[in-house]
């Protein structure tokens, strides 16, 4: 399979982390890396894999924040890093930004005539 332009980052899942506009920019390198060598069996499925991939990271990175907050005890940060655990939480879900109206989904559709 030819090399393949990057598909974008979901807009729910842009909309989601807009006020971590690192993690955005590390979804499409993700993304950028796929389009480069897509699965030739399941290329829609591969893509949405290689969110999923990078979103759980993020989580697991939030909850490691989480965690040196609490021993730091300071309440504020303790209160902004329980909020971006549950947002990376929430964003790791497919269904919370996988949508029918989506560009990254009429990428999909076009480039390999699929569905989520």
């Amino acid at each position: 399979m030819k090399t393949l332009p990057p598909p974008p980052v979901p807009a729910r899942l842009r909309e989601m982390l807009k006020d971590y506009p690192e993690h955005i920019e590390r979804l499409q390198e993700v993304l950028n890396d796929y389009a480069k060598k897509p699965f030739r069996l399941m290329p829609f499925d591969g893509a949405i894999w290689a969110l999923e991939g990078r979103l759980e990271t993020f989580y697991f990175e939030a909850r490691d924040e989480l965690k040196a907050a609490e021993a730091s005890g300071d309440p504020v940060v303790v209160e902004k890093a329980k909020a971006k655990k549950h947002l990376m939480g929430q964003a790791s879900s497919k269904g919370s930004w996988l949508g029918d109206t989506d560009d990254f989904q009429h990428y999909l559709k076009d480039i390999f005539g699929g569905g989520a």
